[in-house]
């Protein structure tokens, strides 16, 4: 079965940076697009940042262009989340996603505090 599992949140300062990173199985992985998604506390998930398939094309949220990016590693199945210059607003439970097979499938998510 699709398996999405995330690693790599903690409790990190304003400014500092982090790495998340979401193993995928269960699926080919290198034919699908894939997306990191965040919660924070009393708000809706939102969508921060999607890739294609081979990587050739990557979106961001406005909140986080210019300090996230995504990658992916199809030899490995991972794709990560590279996150610089971090905020307070940017603390969340962030989740590794993809849609296949006509729904959405959701790792647990991993969370990411940033606070001094």
């Amino acid at each position: 079965q699709v398996q999405l599992v995330e690693s790599g949140g903690a409790l990190v300062q304003p400014g500092q940076s982090l790495r998340l990173s979401c193993v995928a199985s269960g699926f080919t992985f290198s034919r699908y697009g894939m997306n990191w998604y965040r919660q924070a506390p009393g708000k809706e998930r939102e969508l921060v940042a999607d890739i294609t398939s081979i990587g050739g094309s990557t979106n961001y949220a406005d909140s986080v262009k210019g300090r996230f990016t995504i990658s992916r590693d199809n030899t490995k199945n991972t794709v990560d989340l590279q996150m610089n210059n971090l905020e307070p607003e940017d603390t969340a439970i962030y989740y590794c996603s993809v849609y296949l097979w006509g729904r959405r499938f959701w790792g647990q998510g991993t969370q990411v505090t940033v606070s001094s």
